[in-house]
């Protein structure tokens, strides 16, 4: 029965899209968010904590927040094409394939960011300063001492969150289900709003729990893979 939803091989691409794409710019904006929030700025502190507000901030909020950021008519998104003369026709966010791919997208990387930035900026405070000072003495620069000094330190740390956040990713429903519902005609539909979709609406229970069990064998695949890098000595 599996193999016979085509349905199912569409649940298959937006989950792995979903999670590929939202980890992928996670780990690139929690990075720059930890590296900028690791030096001596102003009010530091206040940018830490305030920084962690998304993901401490329940997932119903910030599911209903972004649809009414993205609602076509009365968003703040649209009015802010509209001002600023970028568009003449609001654009339907949550209506079209496409842009509501893109809209989860955002929201769960808005969401998530700050996880990959405090768990990396703790990983930063643990590099020893002489590194980075024997490395300005030679001549290195930024960039330099990041891809050589910083990457391969955080490289442990930046393998661990990819694994709990591809997992946590993979199975996301609740922002997703309140923010499109799985649609424009399962656009957005993952294995968790599906078999949830099949099981609870559709009252087929078995067959909602083979759903969500496919995405087993994937994950572990990945932490296999990924191991040996979590498992890397400094």
């Amino acid at each position: 029965m599996l193999t016979k939803d085509s349905v199912l091989f569409d649940v298959l691409a937006n989950t792995t899209l979903y999670a590929t794409v939202s980890v992928a710019f996670k780990v690139l904006f929690g990075l720059i968010m930890a590296i900028v929030l690791n030096e001596a700025i102003p009010a530091r502190n206040f940018f830490r904590g305030w920084l962690l507000l998304p993901w401490i901030a329940p997932v119903l909020v910030t599911a209903l927040t972004w649809r009414w950021m993205f609602n076509q008519n009365g968003g703040v998104i649209n009015f802010l094409l509209l001002t600023l003369g970028l568009v003449d026709i609001p654009p339907a966010w949550l209506a079209t394939s496409a842009m509501a791919r893109a809209a989860i997208i955002v929201a769960n990387l808005w969401r998530g960011f700050p996880f990959f930035g405090v768990t990396l900026l703790a990983g930063l405070q643990s590099i020893p300063v002489e590194l980075y000072e024997a490395a300005e003495m030679d001549g290195a620069s930024i960039w330099q001492r990041i891809r050589h000094i910083t990457l391969p330190w955080l490289e442990p740390i930046i393998w661990t969150i990819v694994i709990l956040s591809t997992i946590w990713t993979f199975n996301d429903f609740t922002l997703v289900w309140f923010l499109t519902g799985g649609g424009p005609s399962n656009a957005t539909q993952l294995f968790a709003t599906y078999s949830y979709q099949v099981g609870f609406m559709g009252a087929e229970l078995g067959y909602a729990a083979a759903i969500s069990l496919i995405g087993t064998p994937l994950m572990i695949i990945l932490i296999m893979a990924l191991a040996p890098r979590m498992w890397k000595e400094q």
